[in-house]
């Protein structure tokens, strides 16, 4: 059975997060019945990221498992047509490995948070962008956002009902800079916390506008307590950009050793 790796591009404004849902409609939903509509098949499909209500994605990575061994050009422009009129886009098709997990099998995602930085209201980026009047001073905020790169508890800085096992997470790279009248701030880690770069973002806001000092993010993220984050920034301005993998041999020789790890603690 082919297994297809699918990058999907998304305005996450008409939806309810990646994740299939009874409350209402998500991306993960379009592409099943898109997949329908095309083999004739249920399947269900593994996302990288499930982004929430909202959010944006440019480079979103899923995979599904089809009976038939399509042509790669085939699946997307089947997918791309049954997915109208949802604004949903699979940007590229790729047949994998049997055991390529979208999630799993990420070694980093990158995610970019875009604010609007400007008095007067928005057009174009109503809803893309988080609009914030009152000017902000990027090369402080840059310099505060290096408070959160490293291996940190970030219970700070994610949802009261998160649901990972651990607050602790190593951020690779945080940077913010600005564009015109647009500030970009771009973040990249193997995985994220809920609501984890949006909170970091609206603290950062607070750095921008000089309310907070850069030692503010150093004590917030320090308390280790969710009432010491500052206002969490709106999911207008997030968009999942980029999923990382490993090389084909290292993501089977790590299927592998985490298979044999799994049998060698099954009772006998």
């Amino acid at each position: 059975m082919p297994r297809y790796k699918l990058t999907v591009e998304y305005d996450g404004r008409p939806f309810c997060g990646w994740q299939r849902q009874a409350n209402g409609p998500s991306v993960q939903a379009v592409i099943e019945r898109a997949i329908k509509a095309f083999t004739g098949e249920d399947v269900t499909i593994g996302g990288a990221g499930r982004t929430d209500t909202g959010v944006h994605a440019t480079g979103q990575v899923a995979h599904a498992d089809l009976s038939k061994d399509w042509p790669e050009r085939t699946v997307l422009g089947a997918l791309n047509h049954h997915s109208l009129p949802d604004p949903v886009s699979i940007l590229a098709v790729e047949k994998m490995h049997e055991g390529f997990d979208a999630r799993f099998s990420a070694i980093r995602r990158s995610y970019r948070y875009r604010i609007h930085n400007r008095l007067a209201p928005l057009t174009h980026d109503l809803g893309l962008a988080w609009h914030v009047k009152t000017e902000l001073d990027a090369e402080t905020m840059h310099e505060a956002a290096q408070e959160f790169v490293g291996h940190h508890d970030f219970t700070t800085f994610r949802h009261t009902r998160c649901q990972a096992k651990s607050p602790e997470k190593t951020l690779e790279t945080f940077s913010v800079r600005r564009d015109g009248e647009f500030l970009i701030a771009e973040c990249a880690s193997r995985s994220f916390l809920h609501n984890q770069v949006r909170s970091m973002v609206g603290s950062l806001r607070l750095v921008g506008e000089g309310k907070w000092r850069v030692g503010d993010i150093t004590k917030a993220l320090a308390a280790r307590d969710r009432k010491a984050c500052g206002p969490v920034a709106p999911a207008d301005g997030l968009y999942l950009t980029k999923v990382d993998y490993r090389s084909i041999e290292a993501d089977l020789e790590e299927q592998r050793l985490w298979a044999h790890k799994r049998a060698a603690t099954q009772p006998e």
